[in-house]
């Protein structure tokens, strides 16, 4: 174990030494740093032999000959190219350096052989095939050069004094040991090539397989693009994220799913990257093979492109490398929190406007309490007539009543919102419904200078529902039409019957809705035409309660109203609102999920359900809708209605 150990630390300490010998130019590039490794490790390991045997060797032999010189300064060249190659980074200048040396050696061997008859010069073979299998194309052309150069050497070193050193080896002799240590040391080079490039394949081999496990474990879908915008290759997510195998996204399989709008945007996102190197994101809709668990088959993608560079494109030739990963659920948490901003910020206008018009209504009718309270109460009392005492009196008591409708109309609303307001269903009388009403708000329009007319109500209008929410959706509608009619105008009840359903209709000849505030009509606190300067005194409820009120039972509200022309405001409601309404209110419960279904009434079910405000349908009144129908119609329309064709019947004929 501890020679173990020594000969694990011996080689970490080597590859920590030969690391630092490597020049830094290639260290991001593993196949470069591979043959530069290689190379510093053969000529290294001959210079590290030559320096242990040349001592001996000197003093065996004494001072050496010119030709010894020369051979001993070649075989130290692979050592000198070595230092090159660490220095500058550039292997072909090496390989030259390290080939000279070869072949300077194979010259001296080739003068003391017998000159340009002598089996050295089999050696020079070896020269261009060592730096051929470096990989190098320079430095090969560079090794053939010199090795050429040194078969001409070679031919003139017979020329040389050969000294005491001269071997006169029979061709018998040196042919056969020229060239099996040649052959031998091409084979040599060969195998340690193969090996180290077998290594170096399985090592890619392993990154590629681990690259496409990396790929096929992420959800994103990876692809690979040529400048035109075409798939090369996909990762294997492709299955997940479309639904298809990635062979099937490959030419224009990708395009084809992108939503035809977006592909434009898709392809010259791809070119500019492509053309300028900038990465790119560009959002899409992406058309999946197979349906998502929700049923989507559509989602929002967005894909993040950047620019393939040249040395890397791989065999595919691809430019451009991108990323597509589905955001749809970012698009719709961004899509929630604009509307919860948007919400914050109606509330929070609603909330102002709310404050400036309870202030506005607590205000004024406080104002006369405090100051007739204050002159009944003070030193001058005395002296007041009776008539004067009771008008501030009576002034004292209106404003006190106009206090408690407004509290009484904001306690109305809370309990509609809350879904804390409980009905009594039961068979209401229309027609006393409709003159009581009309009784009560009579005196009021009468000092207004206005004219209340109830129509007659229609045989076989019964209807069951909350008599007192039914009386004050009247009372609100008829308030409202009262308050904005100017003096000699004309104010109209009447009663309308459907199928399924039951019109109560409020009109009025008075100043109208502009067709901006129409769409804003029912909501809290929201006043047409409204200003702190307003001629109207109000809170912007009534609507809202009578719209509230209306949701409980099941019906809808339509308005009609223009500058000028006055304003019709119609409640439908169905003729047995307790049935509509339990459904309602099963059907509101079952959306919820609910783990237990309500018991009870049907006004605790239909409070406890929270059921929504009525809707609302607001129109230009006098407008012309846009697809009229050939049959006059009655508007508006109920929604209780039994389906009827639009076209009346034709009679039939004979054929021919």
């Amino acid at each position: 174990m501890v020679v173990l150990r020594n000969d694990g630390a011996l080689a970490s300490l080597l590859d920590a030494r030969l690391a630092g010998l490597v020049h830094a130019s290639v260290l991001a590039e593993p196949s470069v740093r591979f043959r530069h490794e290689r190379f510093l490790i053969s000529r290294l390991a001959t210079g590290a032999v030559m320096m242990a045997a040349l001592p001996p060797y000197l003093v065996w032999r004494g001072v050496p000959s010119g030709i010894e010189a020369i051979a001993i300064a070649s075989l130290f060249l692979p050592v000198f190219a070595a230092v090159v190659l660490s220095r500058t980074g550039s292997l072909w200048i090496a390989h030259a350096l390290s080939s000279a040396g070869l072949t300077g050696l194979v010259v001296c061997l080739a003068a003391l052989t017998g000159g340009a008859s002598s089996a050295a010069a089999i050696w020079l073979v070896a020269v261009p095939l060592e730096a051929m299998v470096s990989g190098s194309r320079r430095a090969t052309v560079a090794a053939s050069i010199i090795a050429a150069l040194g078969a001409f050497a070679v031919a003139l070193s017979g020329f040389l004094p050969r000294g005491s050193l001269a071997l006169d080896w029979p061709n018998a002799i040196a042919v056969p040991v020229f060239a099996v240590t040649a052959i031998g040391h091409v084979a040599a080079q060969a195998m340690e090539h193969m090996r180290r490039e077998g290594e170096w394949r399985s090592r890619m081999r392993d990154n590629e397989a681990r690259d496409r496990l990396l790929l096929s474990a992420i959800d994103d879908l990876v692809t690979w693009h040529d400048a035109n915008g075409r798939v090369l290759e996909a990762s294997g997510s492709a299955a997940r994220f479309v639904g298809a195998e990635a062979s099937r996204l490959r030419g224009h399989g990708l395009l084809d799913r992108v939503h035809i709008g977006d592909r434009p945007a898709l392809l010259q996102a791809i070119s500019d990257v492509a053309a300028h190197g900038v990465p790119a994101t560009v959002p899409f809709r992406l058309h999946l093979d197979i349906a998502r668990a929700d049923g989507t088959r559509t989602i929002f993608a967005e894909m993040r492109a950047h620019r393939i560079e040249a040395g890397l494109a791989g065999a595919n030739g691809s430019t451009v490398v991108a990323v597509t990963r589905d955001v749809s659920e970012h698009r719709r948490h961004a899509q929630e929190l604009d509307r919860a901003r948007a919400e914050a910020e109606r509330a929070d206008e609603v909330k102002t406007h709310f404050l400036a018009t309870v202030s506005h209504e607590l205000r004024t009718p406080l104002n006369a309490i405090i100051g007739f309270s204050e002159v009944l109460s003070g030193n001058d009392a005395v002296g007041l007539p009776p008539e004067r005492a009771r008008e501030y009196a009576g002034i004292i008591a209106h404003s006190g009543r106009h206090l408690l409708d407004v509290v009484n109309t904001l306690l109305d609303i809370s309990r509609i919102r809350g879904g804390h307001f409980e009905l009594q269903f039961e068979p209401v009388d229309v027609d006393g419904l409709i003159r009581s009403c009309c009784d009560l708000m009579r005196l009021k329009a009468d000092e207004s200078g206005i004219t209340l007319v109830a129509a007659p109500v229609p045989a076989g209008c019964g209807l069951i529902a909350d008599a007192r929410a039914c009386r004050q959706m009247l009372i609100n509608l008829i308030s409202n039409a009262v308050k904005f009619t100017p003096r000699g105008g004309r104010v109209e009840v009447m009663v309308r019957r459907g199928g399924a359903y039951l019109d109560f209709v409020v009109s009025d000849d008075g100043i109208g809705i502009t067709e901006s505030d129409l769409p804003r009509l029912g909501d809290p606190f929201f006043q047409a035409g409204r200003g702190y300067g307003r001629a109207h005194e109000g809170t912007g409820l009534g609507l809202s309660v009578v719209r509230g009120l209306a949701g409980l039972h099941g019906g809808a509200i339509s308005i009609e109203s223009a500058p000028g022309k006055g304003t019709v405001v119609a409640v439908t409601l169905p003729l047995d609102c307790s049935r509509a309404t339990q459904i309602a209110a099963q059907a509101n419960v079952q959306s919820r999920a609910s783990s237990k279904t309500p018991r009870g009434s049907v006004s605790e079910q239909a409070a406890s359900a929270g059921l929504p405000p009525a809707p609302i349908r607001a129109m230009v009144r006098g407008s012309v809708a846009p697809e009229p129908a050939p049959a006059p119609r009655r508007m508006p329309v109920g929604l209780f209605d039994e389906p009827a064709s639009d076209t009346p019947a034709r009679p039939m004929r004979r054929a021919g």
